[in-house]
């Protein structure tokens, strides 16, 4: 299943600046992990804003949400899921990556 999640995050400005630095790195090292399995499938920054769009590839919502909430900034975040379904005129919904345009 693919969900689309938007993710923005709010750290408290008085914050400890070695914490922030501790729990973006394990965020970083998390999210990296994810990634490499294949279960985060995309993740793109929102500009200007300290917030992305992810997509995530998982069996069940309930898997999407223990993935999200082990997240370390997930306590400073405001979350929000949309369930994914191929679109019947999608023309590449048959293949699991576009082909390249030139």
């Amino acid at each position: 299943m693919l969900f689309l999640v938007r993710m923005d995050v709010h750290l408290p400005p008085d914050l400890d600046p070695r914490l922030r630095v501790e729990i973006v790195a394990r965020e970083r090292a998390y999210s990296q992990q994810l990634q490499r399995s294949g279960t985060w499938r995309h993740i793109w920054r929102i500009a200007g804003q300290y917030a992305n769009y992810s997509v995530f590839d998982v069996d069940s919502a309930d898997e999407l949400h223990e993935i999200l909430s082990n997240l370390p900034l997930f306590a400073y975040m405001d979350l929000t899921v949309t369930a994914l379904a191929t679109h019947p005129s999608d023309i590449y919904a048959a293949q699991s990556t576009p082909p390249e345009t030139t």
